[in-house]
C-alpha cells in the first residue's frame, strides 16, 4: 500500500513537472525555446513619422507568423509587418540575464541571442489626428500574442506646439528608470524624444537593449516596464520608467557606446567594445579582410532604429523636420579610453607597457569614428544641411551630436582632434608610445562651431559627460548638456580637477570649459555648494536630471529630481527661451 501510494505520488510530482516545462520558456545559452504561450520582448515603439505615415517597431525571441498593427477606430484597420533577424545581438560571460546574476553562471564566452524585429509602415495618416494601435505576433504553432493600446500620429505640422524630452547616456544606469518614470509625471505625455548618444554601455549585449537583471534595460525604462529598485535610508523604492516611445517617436545619434570594436577577437563583449582600432590601420593589417569586423561597427545600433538616413552618413549623421524644428544629427564621437598613465590598459594618452612590441593590440588613442573635419564627407553635408531650405525656413534650429564642445564634464579633454602619435624608442625596441592632441585642431570648435553660429543655429544638444550644465555664446547660439540622467562622473569645478597628463607638449585644461565659455547658473533654483554659492551645474548619483523643450513657447526648462526622498516633488531649476 505505502509503496502503490508513494508510485502515485511521485507520478503526479512528474507530472507536475511536466506540464510546468511545457508551459515555461527556458533560455538556455542565448536561445530561448518557445511554448505555446509567446510574448513580446518588447512594447512597439514609434519611428520615422511622415505627413502621412509612422513606422510601428517591435522585438520577440521566436521569428512566428503574421505580425500585424491594427489601428483606428475600433482597430478595424491592419498593417502587416516586415520581419527581420539581429545578425550580432549576444549575451556573454558579463551579462545580467535570466539566471546569471554574476559572471559565468551560464555564459563562458560570447553566445548568439536569436531577436526578432518586426516593423510595419501605418498609412494613410492625417496630422493632427491621433489613432490607437496594437501590435500582434503569432508563434508558429498558432498561439498569439498583444501589445496593450497606445497611441500613434503623423510628424507634426509647423505652429503644432510641442513638448520634446531630451536625454542622453542611460547606460543602464541606477537612476535612470527614476528619471523617465518623473517625466511621465511632471509633463505627461511627450511628442519626441532627442537622445543624445550612449543608450546602452556594450551595443551588441542583447540584455542592455531588453531584459538586464537590473530592471534598468533601455526599452523596458523607455516603456514603463522597468523594475529598478533603489533604497535609502532603508527604505526601498521601485521604479517603473515611463510610457514614453509607444506614443512618441524618438530620434537618436551614435554615441561611442553604440560603437562596438573588432568582432569576436576578444574573449568577451566588453573586451571587444574596447577592441577598436582606425580603418585605415585595420586596411594594413587586414588588408582584403571586412574592415566592419576588423575595426568598429554600429551595426547593432543600425539594425535595431529606424532613423531618417543621409545619402552620404545614412542613419549615422542626417537631418529630418519635426513640427517647428529642422533637427540636425551628427556622428560626433569618439573612443573613450582612460586617461590613466599608469601603464597597465591602452589609453588616451599612452598605449599599455604589455602591448608596447605589439602593435595589433594597440588602441591608438581616442580616435575618431567618423571625420567632420572641414573638406570631410560629413563636413560637406554638413554646410549643404544648413544652406537647405528646410533648414532656413524652420523656426528652431538645432543641432544633435554627442560628444560636448562645452562643458565641466570629463570627457571634453583631450581635444576632439586625431591624435598624434608619438613612439619613443630604445635601440629596436619601442619604450614608449605616446598620444599628443593639439588643442588648436579641435575640429567642433575650430569647423563646426563657427559654421553653426553663423547659420543661426539656436541650440547644440549633447551629452558624454553626465552632468547637467548649460553655456551660451557672444553671437547667442546655446550649449546645453542634460545627460546627469543615470550617474555622474563629476566636474572639473573647484577643488576637483580633471586627470591629465604630466610634461606632455599640450596644456590639457584641468578646470572649467577648456573651450573659453563660462557656465550659466541655474535662472529658477540652482542647487548650492558648500559654500553657500550657486553652483552652475549638477553633478550627483542621487539627484536626476531631464530637460524639456516646448516649441510652443520655445522655451527649454529642466527639471531635478532627488531620489532619496521618493516622496518629493519635481522641481524645475532653469528654463532659458531660444530666439
Amino acid at each position: 500500500m505505502l509503496r502503490r501510494k508513494s508510485r502515485r505520488k511521485i507520478s503526479s510530482v512528474a507530472m507536475l513537472a511536466l506540464v510546468i516545462c511545457f508551459m515555461v520558456s527556458v533560455r538556455l545559452f542565448g536561445q530561448t525555446i518557445m511554448t505555446s504561450a509567446p510574448q513580446l520582448l518588447t512594447d512597439p515603439f514609434l519611428q520615422l513619422p511622415t505627413e502621412t505615415s509612422v513606422r510601428v517597431v517591435w522585438f520577440t525571441e521566436f521569428a512566428g507568423v503574421n505580425h500585424t498593427v491594427t489601428y483606428g477606430e475600433n482597430l478595424k484597420q491592419t498593417a502587416k509587418a516586415n520581419t527581420t533577424k539581429l545578425s550580432r545581438t549576444r549575451e556573454d560571460q558579463e551579462s545580467r540575464v535570466a539566471n546569471q546574476t554574476k559572471n559565468n553562471q551560464v555564459y563562458q564566452k560570447p553566445v548568439q541571442r536569436h531577436i526578432w524585429r518586426h516593423e510595419a509602415e501605418v498609412t494613410g495618416l492625417t496630422p493632427g489626428v491621433r489613432l490607437n494601435y496594437r501590435v500582434t505576433s503569432g508563434g508558429e504553432d498558432g498561439e498569439s500574442v498583444s501589445s496593450d493600446i497606445f497611441s500613434l500620429a503623423a510628424t507634426p505640422k509647423p505652429n503644432t506646439p510641442l513638448k520634446i524630452l531630451l536625454t542622453s547616456d542611460h547606460q543602464l544606469k541606477p537612476m535612470t528608470s527614476a528619471n523617465l518614470q518623473k517625466v511621465v509625471e511632471t509633463i505627461g505625455r511627450v511628442d519626441g524624444v532627442w537622445f543624445a548618444g550612449d543608450l546602452v554601455n556594450v551595443s551588441d549585449r542583447a540584455s542592455e537593449w531588453f531584459d538586464n537583471n537590473s530592471g534598468g534595460a533601455l526599452f523596458p525604462g523607455l516603456q514603463g516596464r522597468a523594475k529598478y529598485d533603489m533604497t535609502h535610508n532603508g527604505v526601498k523604492t521601485t521604479y517603473t520608467g515611463g510610457q514614453i516611445i509607444q506614443h512618441a517617436p524618438m530620434f537618436t545619434c551614435v554615441g561611442n557606446h553604440e560603437v562596438m570594436g573588432r568582432f569576436a577577437r576578444i574573449g568577451s563583449l566588453d573586451g571587444e567594445f574596447d577592441d577598436t582600432i582606425p580603418r585605415v590601420v585595420a586596411q594594413k593589417i587586414y588588408r582584403d579582410k571586412s574592415l566592419i569586423d576588423n575595426s568598429f561597427n554600429t551595426n547593432t545600433y543600425e539594425e535595431i532604429f529606424s532613423l531618417p538616413k543621409s545619402k552620404e552618413g545614412g542613419k549615422r549623421y542626417y537631418a529630418v523636420s519635426f513640427g517647428d524644428v529642422r533637427l540636425v544629427v551628427l556622428y560626433t564621437t569618439n573612443m573613450w579610453r582612460t586617461p590613466s598613465l599608469d601603464g597597465k590598459r591602452k589609453g588616451r594618452y599612452q598605449e599599455a607597457e604589455k602591448d608596447l612590441n605589439n602593435p595589433e593590440n594597440w588602441g591608438y588613442g581616442q580616435l575618431i569614428y567618423e571625420p567632420i573635419a572641414k573638406g570631410s564627407k560629413q563636413y560637406n553635408w554638413l554646410e549643404a544641411e544648413l544652406d537647405s531650405p528646410e533648414f532656413k525656413q524652420a523656426k528652431y534650429k538645432v543641432v544633435m551630436f554627442h560628444h560636448p564642445p562645452h562643458t565641466l564634464g570629463d570627457n571634453i579633454v583631450p581635444a576632439y582632434t586625431d591624435p598624434v602619435q608619438i613612439i619613443e624608442r630604445d635601440g629596436n625596441n619601442i619604450k614608449a608610445v605616446r598620444y599628443e592632441y593639439p588643442k588648436d585642431a579641435d575640429y567642433i570648435i575650430r569647423d563646426v562651431v563657427p559654421i553653426l553660429e553663423t547659420a543661426n543655429v539656436q541650440l547644440v544638444f549633447y551629452g558624454h559627460s553626465h552632468l547637467w550644465n548649460r553655456f551660451v555664446s557672444r553671437s547667442g547660439m546655446h550649449f546645453l548638456e542634460t545627460s546627469n540622467v543615470g550617474n555622474t562622473y563629476g566636474a572639473a569645478w573647484g577643488d576637483r580637477k580633471r586627470e591629465v597628463p604630466i610634461g606632455y607638449q599640450e596644456d590639457y585644461v584641468k578646470l572649467g570649459d577648456p573651450n573659453g565659455l563660462e557656465p550659466i547658473v541655474p535662472t529658477i533654483a540652482p542647487l548650492l555648494g558648500e559654500d553657500g554659492k550657486p553652483m552652475p551645474y549638477i553633478t550627483s548619483n542621487d539627484i536626476t536630471v531631464f530637460s524639456i523643450f516646448d516649441t510652443g513657447t520655445g522655451t527649454i526648462s529642466s527639471y531635478r529630481f532627488d531620489t532619496r526622498k521618493p516622496d518629493s516633488e519635481v522641481l524645475k531649476f532653469d528654463e532659458f527661451k531660444l530666439k
